[in-house]
């Protein structure tokens, strides 16, 4: 692995510029305008006009009509990727190439060797990468992981996640690169990616995925409903279920871990409440459950501003990155053998050959 020094900024705001002024977008305005203090907005572009006009007029930024004439001017520090999903690792490519650090929503890629090059890419440039994975920043989340990291369980048995969520016909519509292979990908790739990378983050590395996919009702190339069963090196069992067909609106996203010693629910629209959590021997940390529960309607949480509080600390020297390109490839990786295994009708094992 490359080891490579980057300069800390400490005596001016870190300078963002952001591509796709699309639906994702406006969580990303709002987090930097809640850090406001550290950071600043100088750019942005889009190829639609009115969505770029939008932009402009919320954020004040300058406006350009494709990436390529916003990195020839721009004064950032870190360009932002709120594009297509598909367009990710060619966009990322050429913003470490033109002296750019990185960010890029989720999924990082849509197949795999593209997530391993802009990875290689930003190593090359001396350029770091960050991949959103805002929902790790749930206070929900946080909790459950501080007592996975203290052995609160024991010996796991079994994890079981749930995304029952609705996605009509409209939503694909209402763009030409939504529900295809090449820029968008399906359930598992786009909704439910977050909870894909709580396999590997909370339960730990996953042995092997059976996998089956389905295209039951929308109108498009990729699947609206999925499962997957899932074996972890540890030994434990689950499984993962979900769909974008949920009657009449979003449903549940949801964990559930059961353990040699402990018993959890994390469960709402979007793991947003702790609904169970009983294990054999009390802690500290149990005073924190209701505090931790919060209420929402959005399935993207709250963790955007908190995604950002660590960039701006990485950029300022005083942090590690949450999740870099290299932490960013393990969920993609699950997500590539779970459709490797759905399209060939058989078992993949982890690691993916490189």
């Amino acid at each position: 692995m490359q080891t490579v020094q980057h300069s800390a900024i400490t005596d001016r705001k870190i300078r963002f510029a952001l591509a796709g002024c699309g639906r994702i977008s406006a969580n990303h305005f709002g987090s930097l305008e809640t850090h406001a203090d550290r950071a600043e907005l100088v750019d942005v572009c889009d190829i639609d006009p009115v969505a770029l006009a939008a932009a402009v007029a919320r954020t004040g930024a300058r406006g350009h009509g494709n990436l390529t004439d916003m990195l020839a001017s721009t004064n950032a520090d870190v360009v932002v990727l709120t594009t297509p999903s598909g367009l990710h690792p060619s966009q990322a490519i050429q913003c470490a190439e033109a002296g750019f650090h990185v960010m890029t929503e989720k999924p990082m890629a849509t197949r795999w060797q593209d997530g391993l090059e802009m990875v290689k890419a930003c190593d090359r440039a001396g350029k770091r990468l960050f991949v959103v994975k805002q929902n790790r920043r749930n206070a929900t989340l946080q909790l459950l992981k501080r007592a996975m990291q203290e052995g609160r369980f024991g010996r796991l048995y079994m994890v079981n996640v749930n995304v029952f969520w609705t996605r009509p016909q409209a939503y694909y519509d209402s763009a030409a690169w939504r529900g295809t292979w090449e820029f968008d990908g399906g359930a598992f790739m786009n909704q439910a990616s977050h909870y894909v990378d709580l396999l590997d983050w909370l339960v730990g590395p996953v042995e092997s995925v059976q996998a089956y996919t389905a295209t039951l009702e929308r109108n498009i190339e990729v699947e609206d409903s999925g499962v997957v069963s899932i074996k972890w090196r540890s030994g434990a069992l689950g499984s993962m279920n979900v769909t974008m067909l949920t009657y009449p609106k979003n449903l549940e996203g949801s964990i559930t871990i059961l353990g040699e010693k402990g018993s959890i629910r994390v469960g709402g629209v979007a793991v947003n409440e702790i609904q169970h959590w009983e294990f054999a021997e009390p802690h500290p940390m149990d005073d924190e459950i209701k505090n931790a529960s919060y209420a929402t309607t959005s399935v993207y949480g709250f963790g955007h501003p908190l995604y950002y509080d660590n960039v701006l600390n990485v950029m300022q020297g005083k942090a590690e990155p949450e999740t870099d390109g290299r932490e960013g490839l393990k969920s993609l990786e699950l997500l590539i053998a779970m459709y490797l295994s759905a399209r060939d009708g058989r078992r993949i094992s982890l690691p993916l050959d490189y």
